[in-house]
């Protein structure tokens, strides 16, 4: 498949976010998980299983740019679902049944991914990813500006 290339803008960023959300809904399907529980699931795993529930309140805050009460929320919801599990010291821990669900959703993920951009260049996947993560910080910085 062969399209014209985009203007790089606010639409072709806007349409790839939601196209990629889009894929991510799909394989989320059945689950139990949305896809803000699914970012703090994610960065629950990789962050090494257990996290200061400080340190991932404000990760995944960063994350996908809400309040901290609404990530609190998040960690509620996914305790009770069995997926992690707050102890009295403050620390989030990913149980076996949520370190077992994100592998299996993991692994529907990657095979997609590798078909969007594995055969890409290396070159254009490190200028895509330096662009994009100047816009990243740019927006941080305007949604960090009352």
């Amino acid at each position: 498949m062969t399209t014209t290339p985009q203007t790089f803008g606010t639409a072709l960023i806007g349409q790839t976010e939601k196209a990629l959300n889009a894929i991510l809904e799909r394989q989320l399907a059945g689950t139990g998980i949305t896809e803000p529980q699914w970012v703090t699931l994610t960065l629950t795993v990789v962050g090494g299983g257990t996290l200061d529930r400080a340190e991932l309140t404000r990760r995944v805050s960063g994350a996908i740019q809400v309040g901290r009460a609404s990530v609190e929320e998040r960690i509620t919801e996914l305790t009770a679902a069995g997926l992690l599990q707050a102890d009295n010291d403050g620390r989030v821990q990913v149980t076996d049944e949520g370190q077992a669900r994100w592998t299996r959703v993991r692994a529907t993920i990657e095979p997609i991914t590798q078909t969007l951009w594995g055969d890409l260049p290396a070159e254009d996947l490190a200028a895509a990813g330096r662009v994009l993560s100047i816009v990243l910080d740019r927006a941080k910085a305007v949604l960090a500006t009352p």
